[in-house]
């Protein structure tokens, strides 16, 4: 199993798709990172030499911000706009969507799930 970044990526994948597993890395920067290594990107990683791996995490190291520095950076960054009591950090405090999409419907993976209140639903008429 190779090791990079601090995180064991699979074995059986293609190695442009084993990077995509580590924070911060998607698709079209896996391909980047690759070619800067000089490694075909269909190989499967569990084929790599220990030189291509170890040129892989020179790349990653020393160009790219990803896992637990990324996610620090990323946090201080919501924290930021929560202590200046902005618009997006008031949406983050209220645990709402951030990006102006609609809540009056939707927006159910954000809210959660939904709480029916009392008193919505239409009075039944009663026998007298």
């Amino acid at each position: 199993m190779a090791r990079i970044s601090g995180i064991t990526i699979p074995n059986e994948k293609q190695i442009w798709v084993s990077l995509t597993y580590i924070y911060g890395i998607g698709a079209r920067t896996s391909y980047e990172i690759l070619a800067k290594a000089n490694v075909d990107p269909k190989i499967r990683t569990k084929d790599l030499t220990d030189a291509e791996i170890s040129r892989i995490q020179d790349i990653i190291s020393n160009n790219y911000t990803v896992e637990g520095e990324l996610q620090r950076i990323v946090s201080g960054n919501i924290k930021r706009l929560k202590d200046i009591k902005s618009y997006r950090g008031a949406r983050h405090n209220a645990n709402l969507p951030t990006r102006g999409q609609r809540t009056k419907t939707n927006a159910r993976t954000r809210r959660g799930k939904k709480m029916t209140v009392s008193g919505t639903a239409k009075k039944v008429a009663s026998k007298t």
